[in-house]
């Protein structure tokens, strides 16, 4: 009977929290939260406020606001120790964790990290579980406890990379935000809170959901949504079979409409037409240019399939709808921050010339270009 009352509370609360969860069935959470506190106490570092990350994979830990909030750092190996390298802050979905999202079969983005040399961190959201799991994120009217306790997340998001500077090296004018779901909704809440900081964003499968909104400045916004998403509609609303208590969440707003307010706050001309950037089979991409403030470009990729699930993704949870592989959300949202960010665009010296040498983006050193230097690089890059 002792034993079944001190598991009443604990049961009660999973079951609360998996009306919100899209990561599968509650005796798959239970497994999974056993797992992750096995791996909260073999993966947790304590380090002083100013070591240096190494290569790999670290578990860390700050407090704000009164409350220890933990994040995931990779920092890839195929990065240059004296480079100061750009940062990509990936938010889980509601339900999930900063495992699950730094997990490479689910999202890929350790081996993304890998390839385009930049710093992944992973935050947790807002959990009352010990080991951080079921956790969500404030993002304004949604989700669950992380808005309905008022959760200071983008005050957590801010300590966090305050903390990873002292820890390694970072470009501050190549910071991105993405996230999936209730992750991505928070990635909205952060372009309209921390554009001093963030230099662009990509919310997969989130739409903006924020109760205010007042950025400091335009901030170019990549939305990818899939048009059969179950979960947070295509023309907005909450799935009526995804979530069980939809006081949790909320009325999802659009996608058309999450378009709409980032054009009119970025200043983007409504009456021009949209550049078609991608068309291929189950996939269409439309970026909105037409006098954007500081080129603070929209764009809206739409996959036709895939459900409520991150483009590309190998893996998702039994029993749901396989992610769309008509598009890669890891490579499209790389190749998106990549033009749109960096000194030019936010009033620094211009970067260096760049030529575009069948697909592959090669960027010049010092200011000019010159025909033998050309001639040089173009040779090095076909030996690469």
């Amino acid at each position: 009977m002792r034993a079944y009352t001190l598991l009443l509370p604990l049961l009660m609360l999973v079951v609360g929290n998996t009306a919100l969860a899209q990561d599968g069935s509650l005796r798959e959470r239970l497994r999974e939260r056993m797992q992750n506190r096995q791996a909260d106490k073999q993966a947790t570092e304590t380090r002083s406020p100013t070591s240096a990350l190494t290569a790999g994979t670290h578990t860390l830990s700050l407090q704000h606001a009164g409350a220890q909030r933990t994040y995931i750092v990779h920092i890839p190996r195929s990065l240059p120790a004296t480079q100061a390298a750009p940062l990509l802050v990936a938010l889980h979905g509601g339900g999930g964790n900063m495992r699950f999202q730094a997990d490479d079969e689910n999202y890929g983005l350790i081996t993304k990290s890998e390839q385009a040399g930049f710093i992944a961190v992973f935050p947790n959201g807002y959990s009352r579980m010990p080991g951080g799991g079921l956790a969500t994120w404030n993002a304004g009217n949604c989700c669950a406890q992380a808005r309905d306790k008022g959760s200071d997340d983008v005050g957590f998001i801010r300590a966090l990379l305050a903390d990873v500077q002292q820890r390694a090296s970072i470009d501050p004018q190549r910071i991105y935000a993405t996230g999936m779901s209730n992750g991505g909704m928070m990635a909205h809440r952060l372009a309209c809170e921390a554009t001093d900081l963030f230099a662009a964003i990509a919310s997969v499968a989130g739409t903006d959901n924020t109760r205010s909104c007042k950025p400091s400045r335009p901030i170019p916004v990549l939305i990818i949504h899939a048009r059969n998403d179950d979960h947070v509609l295509y023309e907005g609303g909450a799935g009526d079979k995804a979530f069980k208590d939809k006081s949790q969440v909320t009325d999802f707003t659009s996608v058309p409409e999450t378009a709409r307010r980032w054009m009119q706050r970025n200043q983007c001309s409504a009456s021009a037409p949209a550049e078609i950037t991608l068309q291929v089979q189950g996939a269409r991409c439309e970026r909105h240019v037409a006098a954007c403030a500081n080129s603070a470009v929209v764009e809206v990729c739409t996959t036709e399939t895939g459900g409520h699930s991150w483009p590309g993704a190998g893996k998702v949870r039994r029993g749901k709808e396989g992610a769309s592989q008509a598009l890669s959300a890891n490579d499209r949202m790389w190749d998106f921050f990549h033009p749109v960010s960096g000194p030019q665009r936010l009033g620094g010296p211009p970067p260096a010339p760049s030529v575009l040498v069948l697909g592959r983006l090669l960027r010049l050193p010092g200011g000019g270009i010159d025909s033998t230097d050309l001639g040089a690089h173009l040779h090095r890059l076909a030996l690469a």
